[in-house]
Parts: structure tokens; sequence; C-alpha cells
């Protein structure tokens, strides 16, 4: 039995990167699944055997060979026999970058994966990358987390997630997984690349619809706009990447996606009322009263502060809606005509609204 470092780990490494989120995984040759259950590891992969360890609960696979079978990221079968070997197992792997291992300090590199990390280049270890629509996201996906180190996405690489495409293998991703790789890419600092390279091998029409790239080509290039946004939380800049949507494309996006619901309540209300908080200063005192309504802002006070921080992302000055709300959420209801609370609570919202507006002006 031989265990390795392998993937994101070493990758990172040779960058210089010291990201607290690359989890070390492991593979395993020379193996199988009693001897590792002897070992007291414990089982937890259904397709093929992978395994935490009993005290750092770190991942480690059996290495591992894959045929494709069927159609799509699950249609492979696997083989885990003792024989196969290393350079078996990271063949099957998405890029030469993430194709490396180490043990001991001595570093194995079959494909020429730090060659890449040097030139910056995102590129397939072999024919089988095109048996998997995954790595059509992943690869995006690493567009954009090193985006700032240069990197860019091979030709040979381009070409064949375009040949992808185009023979529907990207139809059958799972809206779970296409919400994982978004999610992670929004993470990033330059979360753009990831739109672009979906862009540029026709992948974002298919996964993200029914969007379409006009809309974001036609309001300052909103892809590279989410770059320049000053917060890492990954949700607002979902609401920000679908603000200038139709409002029903957007919630038809987050159904597709399997969005969860704070993404999908936060982006319906940020398309909402993306106009109406620009021009918060000349609305009427109904239009303001149905916005609090509407918002739930009083009741859903951490979601509201969410949907003013997404417009705080784009520079939009919320100060006075947060002051507004407070003072509507400071209304004595005691004080009211108990014997019609519902007329008389709207009444004395509306009338701290005109008097809020009166002393704006």
């Amino acid at each position: 039995m031989k265990k390795y470092l392998v993937g994101g780990a070493v990758r990172d490494r040779l960058l210089g990167i010291a990201d607290e989120n690359t989890e070390k995984d492991w593979v395993v040759v020379g193996s199988s699944v009693d001897e590792m259950l002897d070992l007291g590891y414990r089982q937890v992969g259904k397709e093929f055997p992978v395994f935490l360890h009993p005290g750092t609960q770190e991942e480690y696979a059996l290495a591992r060979l894959e045929r494709k079978v069927g159609k799509g990221y699950q249609g492979f079968e696997f083989d885990t026999a003792k024989s196969v070997t290393l350079e078996q197992d990271l063949s099957r792997r998405d890029l030469t970058i993430n194709a490396m291992a180490e043990q001991n300090g001595e570093l194995f590199d079959p494909f020429k994966g730090q060659e890449d990390l040097n030139n910056g280049l995102l590129k397939h270890v072999s024919e089988a990358f095109s048996e998997d629509p995954v790595r059509i996201l992943r690869v995006a996906r690493f567009a954009a987390r090193f985006k700032l180190f240069g990197f860019k996405v091979a030709h040979t690489t381009h070409q064949k997630m375009k040949t992808m495409v185009s023979l529907g293998e990207v139809d059958t991703l799972t809206p779970e997984r296409v919400f994982k790789e978004l999610e992670k890419a929004l993470s990033y600092q330059t979360p753009s690349a990831f739109f672009k390279v979906l862009s540029a091998c026709g992948a974002y029409q298919r996964v993200f619809l029914p969007l379409s790239l006009e809309v974001h080509q036609n309001h300052n290039n909103q892809f590279e706009f989410l770059d320049d946004l000053k917060t890492d939380q990954a949700h607002f800049k979902f609401c920000i990447w679908l603000i200038n949507e139709n409002i029903e494309k957007v919630r038809q996006v987050c159904q597709r996606l399997k969005a969860p619901k704070q993404y999908q309540q936060l982006a319906d209300l940020s398309a909402q009322f993306y106009d109406f908080v620009q021009t918060f200063n000349v609305q009427t005192v109904e239009a303001i009263y149905l916005f609090f309504a509407k918002t739930d802002a009083l009741r859903r006070k951490e979601r509201f502060a969410d949907l003013l921080q997404v417009y705080q992302c784009l520079s939009i000055n919320t100060g006075p809606i947060a002051q507004l709300a407070q003072k509507l959420g400071s209304i004595d209801i005691s004080a009211l005509d108990q014997a019609n609370i519902a007329q008389a609570l709207a009444d004395e919202k509306k009338a701290v609204i005109q008097l809020f507006l009166d002393s704006a002006q």
C-alpha cells in the first residue's frame, strides 16, 4: 500500500497559495476496501471507494480506472483493483495542474502539470476529459479562481469543451452540480472568468436557460463588473449577476438551478426593486408603503438588510431607506385603534412615510 497527496493541495502548494479551504485529498495505490476498513478507515463513497482517515478525517480514495458506459457524468464504471497504478489514476483527472501527486516531498508529475502551472494554462489531461461534462464547469471555475495569476484555457481544451456542448453532454448536468460550481465561482475575487469561459464554449446559454448574453453585454459588461464588487459574499454576487434580468427569467433560472431559498428570495427582490431604490427620493407614499410591505422589511429584518446590502454593493445610497425602516419599526402599536388595528397601522405607517419625505425635502 502506498499513499499519495494529490490534486488541489499539491497544485496550491506549487503556486504558493495558502488557502485554508483547499482540502487534502489522498490516493491509495495497492490496497482494497477490506484492507482500508481493517485499518480503521470509514467508507463514505457510494460510486467508488472513498474513505475517511480515522484521525484526520481527510479523504483517501483507492486508485481507480473508469470507463464511460452512459451519457452524462454519472455514466461511468470504476475499477479499483490493486493493480491500478498512480499514473493510471492521475490520467483520469480533469486538468494537468490537478494531476500531480506527492509522497514524502517527492513530486510525481507524469502529465507536465507543473509546466502548465508555470505557463498559466488550464489544459486537459487526456481524451477522457470529453466524457464528463462537469469538467466544463470546473475549467470555468478554475479560470475564475486563477484569473489573477493570468491563467487561460488551452486552445485544445476550449475546442473539446465546444464539442461537448454541441453534442449535448452539458445538457445532462444536474441543477445541484451546476449551482455548486456557480456558488464556488462567485465566492472568488474574479468570477467574471467563469461566465466568460462558459460563454465562449456555448455552455452559458444551455446551462443558464432562459438567460441570454445580450442583457449582460448591454449593461456595462455585467461579468466584469462582478470583479469590482466590494463583497466576498456569493449570494450578493448571485443577485447582482441577475439584477438586470426580467423578473420572470430570474425566477425561472433560480428554479432551474434549484438555488437555495435564501438565494431565490433575495435575487427576486433585488431584481424586482432595482429601479425603485434608485429613484426612492421621488417615490410616492403609496409606492414606498407597498415596497416595505412586499419586502416584508419589518418582519424579515435580516433578509431586508441583505437586500439593502446588495444595492450598497452597487453604490446605491440606501441610508434613507434604512432610516425609514427603523422609524416604521418603532411605531407603538398599543397606541393605535385596537378595534381596527390593521387599517390603523397602515394609516400610521403612511403618515410616518409622509413625515419622513417632508423632512427630507
